[in-house]
């Protein structure tokens, strides 16, 4: 193995005496099992530690300060930031190694910045993004493409889909449910206890295609049904039809999304998938084109229906 250790590394006799020909650095004061499984150029800074069980993709860079528990598994060409924990314990966790049944999985080309936290017990799809100091509890389940900005909290046993995109500061209770290619902005809350404090939680769902804009505020099993425009502050406490665009305390309808037009160009802008495209799986052309090209079983993970506007 080729490998370059700064000095005061702990470093097991295993790891610097394997003959497959592997190339990573490891920097000062770090902590590393012999049971970790590092790929091939690896760069892992100054003072982290890396337990047991721990798995980490080629090309990764692990950055000072970090540390991955055991039962974290990271893929290829990933970056972790400073000051990270990943794969943290829960209350219940303590003392009986349940990491072997409820690992962390992140898929390949991950970028997660500095400060953030995620536990245990989640599977995350590739090319998954944070923001600085995000934390992501227990059983979440994300997709692919997923970014999850600055500060935002992500409780325990949350699905996320493909491609959804989350704003700072963003909130999302325990239970939740938010389908592919959902627009979530800043300061946005999704509740779940209808009569708090209780155990009776109910999860918000939020259909393909959605937009909810800064600082709304959904409450406990609301569903909001594709193609749908939360406006800003609004108090979501009814379920929301397609199409829909709902304002206001409490949230009421006002009008059909698709009357919405842009106003510099005066051009219509909704459903957006027809009209914007970065960052998402049709980039570069049309929305339809796209879809007309997947089978069914793709065509499944978006939740499309003909009646969303999609050809046959």
């Amino acid at each position: 193995m080729k490998y370059s250790v700064d000095q005061n590394v702990a470093v097991s006799e295993s790891i610097t005496n394997k003959e497959a020909e592997k190339i990573y650095s490891i920097g000062q004061n770090c902590i590393i099992s012999d049971q970790a499984q590092i790929g091939d150029r690896v760069y892992i800074g100054h003072n982290c530690i890396i337990e047991s069980d721990v798995v980490i993709g080629d090309g990764s860079y692990i950055d000072n300060n970090t540390t991955i528990h055991s039962g974290t598994k990271i893929g290829a060409h990933s970056n972790i930031g400073a000051n990270c924990i990943i794969g943290e314990y829960w209350m219940d966790f303590w003392g009986d190694h349940k990491h072997h049944n409820h690992p962390l999985t992140i898929g390949t080309d991950a970028l997660i910045r500095s400060g953030s936290i995620i536990y245990l017990g989640s599977e995350i799809g590739d090319h998954f993004q944070t923001g600085h100091q995000v934390t992501i509890r227990e059983k979440a389940h994300i997709g692919n493409h997923v970014s999850i900005g600055t500060l935002s909290d992500i409780q325990g046993s949350c699905h996320i889909g493909n491609y959804v995109r989350l704003h700072s500061n963003v909130h999302v209770g325990q239970l939740s449910r938010i389908d592919d290619c959902v627009w979530i902005f800043p300061y946005v809350v999704l509740t779940n206890d209808p009569t708090p404090p209780t155990e009776d939680l109910i999860g918000v769902h939020i259909r393909s295609f959605a937009i909810v804009a800064t600082g709304a505020l959904l409450m406990p099993g609301v569903e909001v049904e594709g193609d749908s425009l939360i406006g800003a502050g609004a108090v979501v406490t009814k379920n929301v039809h397609q199409y829909s665009v709902v304002v206001g305390n409490p949230g009421r309808a006002i009008s059909d999304i698709r009357k919405i037009k842009n106003k510099v160009t005066g051009e219509s802008v909704y459903p957006w998938r027809y009209h914007f495209d970065r960052a998402m799986p049709w980039e570069g052309e049309e929305f339809d084109v796209w879809y007309n090209s997947l089978d069914l079983d793709e065509r499944a993970i978006y939740s499309l229906t003909p009646e969303m506007g999609v050809e046959d």
